[in-house]
This record gives C-alpha cells, sequence and structure tokens, in this order.
C-alpha cells in the first residue's frame, strides 16, 4: 500500500510538471536558451516585480500534543520567549501478556532507557564512540522527577459519537476537562535533583563490571538490588510486576493499562531558574522498561537461569508544555512591523499574498485578480487560456529583526504552508528531501537560515521559493489562500503528518505543523509594515515576457 501511495504522488508530480511545460510551451513558441536573461533572450524581455503582502503574527491556542512523533522533556529559558517546561506521561505496553517469571524469581536490578537524538562524531582509542546530542536547548541542570501516573489515558473520545482518538492538549487537559496534577503524580518512583543529559555512550556491563555492549546516548536510570539505595525502586517493581504473576492484572491489554496507568515523567526548574531541554526519542525499539531476573532452572543442579521482561512506550502518550509569554496581538488589516515565531504552544505568523483590496474605484478586481490578469488570459468563466507573462521564479525573503534575537539560539529552518487544510505547498514536494540530514533538507523551497561570519554567526534572513505556488495559482486556478509560517524542528515530518489539533475557540486556526510543535526555538522576523525598505517583507517574482 505504502509502494502505490508513492507511486501516485510521484504520478501526480509528473503529471503536474508535464502540464506546466505543455502550458509553456503553447505561449511561447520561441525559446533561444534554457535560460533566458536579457543578454541571450531576442524574443523576451526579463523582469522583476514587488508584490506587497501582509503578515501578522498569530499566538496558538493550547496544541494537540498526543500522537507526537518526539517528545520534549525538561526546562528551556529563552531570552524573548521565557520559561517553558515540558513533561510527558505515557502508558507502557508488555508484548508478553499473562507472563510466567518461572519459580524461585529474584529481581536483579530494572533499567529505564529513552533515547536521545544523537550523531556519532568520531571514536577514540578506546574503541568508545563520541556522540553529539541533537536537538537540546539549554545545559543547566534541573531536578528530574518518575511516578506511576494515576490518570488513565483512554484510547477514544467519550464524548464523540464515532469513537474518535482522544486527544490531548499541551495545556495538560483533554480540551473538555483538565488532567489535575494529582492524577499525574502517584507514587513517587525515582527522583533526580540534579539532572543533565548526557551525550557519554552507554556502556553494559556484567556483574564482573565487563563491558558487554554499547548503545547510543539516552536518558537512562537503572536500579541494582545488590545497592542498598535502590532497594525501594527494587520493591516496587517486585510488587507492581513479578508479584502480579498469575493475576488479572497482566492477564490482557485492557486489565494492564487500568491497573498500570503509566508514568509521568516531571521536570523542575533548579534553584536559579534555569534547565535543559532535550527530545526523547520513545519510538525508539530500545526505548522501554527493562525488568532483569533470574529464576531457578528446570533442570536438578543447573544454574539459574536469567532472563528479563520488558515494558515498552507503544501506548498513548502526551507532552504537556507550559509557558506564560503574553504575545502581540497581530494586526490583520496593515500587517505588523514584526513577526513572532515560537515552537510548541507558540505563535506563528500569517502570510496574506498582496495587499488586499484596490484602492482605485475604476477597477473592480482586488489586487491577486488584477495580477492574475496582468499575467494570464482568462475565459469568462476565469479558467486559464494562455499566459501574458513568464513566472521564472517566485520567493519571499524574512529578514531577522537582529535587535530582538541577541544570545538566542535562533531555528534553522521555517516552515510555509497551507492554512486551509495544513499542508505543504507544491514546491514542497518538487524539492530534495534528505532523510540523513534534515536540517538540510528541502532548501531550495524552505531556505535554511542565512548567517554572518558561517554557522556561528547571527541569522541575517530565510529566502523561501514559491514559484510553483504562483504557477498554481495563475495557470491552475487555484485559491489564494492564506499561508501560515512556523519555525520547524524538522521538515521532514510534513511531508506524511497527520493534522494537529488546536484548542480554537475562534476559529482561526484549525491546526498547527507538527514540526512546529516539537522544537521550542523561536525568532523575530520584520513584517511588512516596516518603515526599513531594505527589509520590509515583499513577494517578489521574477518573470519574462514577449517584447514584439
Amino acid at each position: 500500500m505504502k509502494n502505490k501511495k508513492i507511486a501516485l504522488r510521484n504520478l501526480m508530480i509528473l503529471a503536474i510538471t508535464t502540464s506546466f511545460f505543455i502550458a509553456c510551451d503553447k505561449d511561447f513558441a520561441t525559446i533561444e536558451s534554457d535560460i533566458i536573461n536579457d543578454d541571450n533572450a531576442t524574443n523576451f524581455d526579463t523582469f522583476s516585480r514587488e508584490f506587497d503582502v501582509i503578515a501578522f503574527t498569530k499566538a496558538l491556542p493550547p496544541v494537540q500534543t498526543s500522537l507526537l512523533p518526539v517528545n520534549m522533556l525538561g526546562v528551556y529559558n529563552d531570552d524573548i520567549y521565557g520559561q517553558t517546561t515540558g513533561n510527558i506521561v505515557t502508558q507502557l505496553r508488555s508484548s508478553l501478556l499473562d507472563p510466567d517469571f518461572g519459580d524461585g524469581v529474584i529481581l536483579d536490578s530494572v533499567v529505564i532507557s529513552i533515547p536521545y537524538f544523537s550523531r556519532a562524531i568520531e571514536v577514540n582509542s578506546d574503541g568508545e564512540t563520541i556522540y553529539e546530542l541533537d536537538s537540546v536547548f539549554g545545559s543547566a541542570e534541573m531536578k528530574l522527577s518518575i511516578y506511576e501516573s494515576n490518570y488513565f489515558l483512554r484510547d477514544f473520545d467519550p464524548t464523540s459519537s464515532i469513537n474518535d482518538s482522544q486527544v490531548y492538549y499541551s495545556d495538560q487537559s483533554t480540551g473538555t476537562s483538565p488532567i489535575s496534577d494529582s492524577q499525574l503524580e502517584g507514587t513517587l518512583i525515582h527522583e533526580i535533583p540534579v539532572f543533565i543529559p548526557s551525550a557519554k555512550q552507554i556502556q553494559l556491563k556484567n556483574s564482573d563490571q565487563e563491558i558487554t555492549g554499547r548503545s547510543v546516548p539516552a536518558l537512562r536510570i537503572s536500579f541494582n538490588a545488590d545497592d542498598p539505595t535502590d532497594q525501594d525502586e527494587i520493591d516496587y517493581w517486585q510488587e507492581k510486576i513479578i508479584d502480579k504473576e498469575d493475576q488479572p492484572e497482566l492477564s490482557n491489554t485492557n486489565n494492564f493499562n487500568d491497573y498500570f496507568r503509566g508514568l509521568y515523567f516531571k521536570s523542575e526548574a533548579n534553584v536559579a531558574g534555569t534547565g535543559t531541554m532535550s527530545l526523547l526519542n520513545f519510538a525508539n525499539s530500545n526505548a522501554n522498561v527493562t525488568l532483569y531476573y533470574t529464576r531457578d532452572n528446570s533442570l536438578s543442579d543447573s544454574d539459574p537461569i536469567q532472563t528479563t521482561f520488558v515494558l515498552s512506550f507503544t501506548g498513548n502518550r502526551a507532552n504537556f508544555l507550559s509557558n506564560d509569554h503574553v504575545y502581540p496581538v497581530g494586526d490583520e488589516i496593515q500587517g505588523d512591523e514584526l513577526l513572532y515565531l515560537k515552537g510548541g504552544e507558540g505563535s506563528i505568523a500569517t502570510i496574506k499574498l498582496f495587499d488586499g483590496e484596490n484602492t482605485d474605484d475604476d477597477i473592480l478586481f482586488n489586487s491577486f485578480e488584477t495580477f492574475k490578469n496582468e499575467f494570464v488570459e482568462i475565459d469568462e468563466d476565469g479558467k486559464f487560456i494562455k499566459s501574458k507573462k513568464l513566472i521564472n521564479e517566485a520567493h519571499l525573503i524574512f529578514y531577522v529583526d537582529q535587535s530582538s534575537v541577541n544570545n538566542v539560539i535562533e531555528p534553522e529552518r521555517i516552515y510555509l504552508y497551507n492554512m486551509d487544510n495544513n499542508t505543504p505547498l507544491i514546491d514542497y514536494f518538487f524539492d530534495t528531501a534528505s532523510t540523513i540530514t534534515p536540517v538540510n533538507s528541502r532548501t531550495g523551497h524552505l531556505g535554511r537560515l542565512e548567517r554572518e561570519d558561517g554557522e556561528d554567526g547571527n541569522g541575517v534572513r530565510y529566502k523561501i521559493r514559491i514559484t510553483e505556488h504562483i504557477n498554481n495559482l495563475l495557470i491552475r486556478d487555484s485559491t489564494n489562500v492564506s499561508l501560515g509560517l512556523a519555525v520547524s524542528g524538522n521538515v521532514n515530518v510534513e511531508s506524511n503528518s497527520q493534522d494537529y489539533d488546536v484548542l480554537n475557540t475562534d476559529d482561526s486556526i484549525d491546526n498547527v505543523p507538527v514540526s512546529s510543535i516539537v522544537t521550542q526555538r523561536g525568532t523575530v522576523l520584520i513584517g511588512n509594515n516596516t518603515m526599513d525598505p531594505e527589509k520590509k517583507l515583499y513577494l517578489e517574482i521574477f518573470y519574462t515576457e514577449p517584447n514584439n
């Protein structure tokens, strides 16, 4: 089925591409060079025009944080947007129901492990791989607590008549009812007063402290029965899991989910009010809670058998985010001087191409229709007949307000999308994706942040190409929809992501990009309503037209 979908999408793109070139061929039969410019074209002249747009900030209401591909845990401090705290509640699942642990069971150790996102950068002389963590915000210590959750994460929304999935939001609610701290903070399993994510490779050792394996950096917490300080934690897992053998609680998934409702990871700032936030990969196959135990061997006079019982994080999960920053109210009529973009439950910008209504009473068209009539010929029904001018490139350039972002870790990527249905623009699918280095993926359309003095300099601007989107408006009679602009943690996830809901009271925003939810970075861009003409936001179009 997946291959069929890919094939259909590729066929659609090929068809659109073919129709585009057919339309161009119909309009301009004499082209003397593959690259048209004033120096090599005798039948064409090339021009560029700047068209006004309206852009304004839109603060987001609480956003959906259930079913996220990654989750944020920790405390992040931003000089512009203040402090954000991320906590996580997650179910646990076992593939082995009604387990038989055996006789003479002794719980040896318990390990909670959730990998970070990291990349290997070198191997040292001891054979240890040196890693660098991705998507870690800040570097200060914080407090981390792990509770058994008392809150039941439902599969389905009981208020829905069609069994919709239950949605959980960043404000620690279901949208209709809040989730209290007392529901989340059940039995305290473990507390780490001073915690900082570590990039060190994890070494797995046996009882003789010999290295038996290595794994990528992870949030890894282990409890050992030989350590008296871990006895409370060992007793907890013994009573919670091992002692429930042959009991209804472990007999099926529904009973287990109600009996053991999950874990709640709570982060708190240190006394200085700082901390660190990191992305956790709960979907990784190595993300689990593993109980290591020894049982009797059924063969007489044989050594006991060491084995494991694994609980994975494959059930329901929700990320709760708190931030008290107050965002400016955007000017939907004139546009804003500055655009405030912040991930998570933050803010986006709305972009309206062209400048709204014309002021000339003799012209019955709005500015988009005026633009369309200038560039293409249409019939009485508004359908495309032929081009008058050929679009070579169209782009939006967003300049960074450098006075606002001093000492801020700026986002490398921003994402422009169709706000009506929360989907990428057609230019997104025409661009080249990179799964190896997502930060450099689809940069032809969604340009990476251009900086002063290389990678470590201050951000200058983002260049977003929307050539195919403009051609769609002209040639294929597409609707001139409002566009959304958001920071992005990974533009690749937008290619096949679901709609992520918002708790909206005025219906002005229905959905939000998932790549914006999963990052906490923010920036400030210069909008259209600025007095600086060099950095003002325009839609710039380069085009050719016949000179005969």
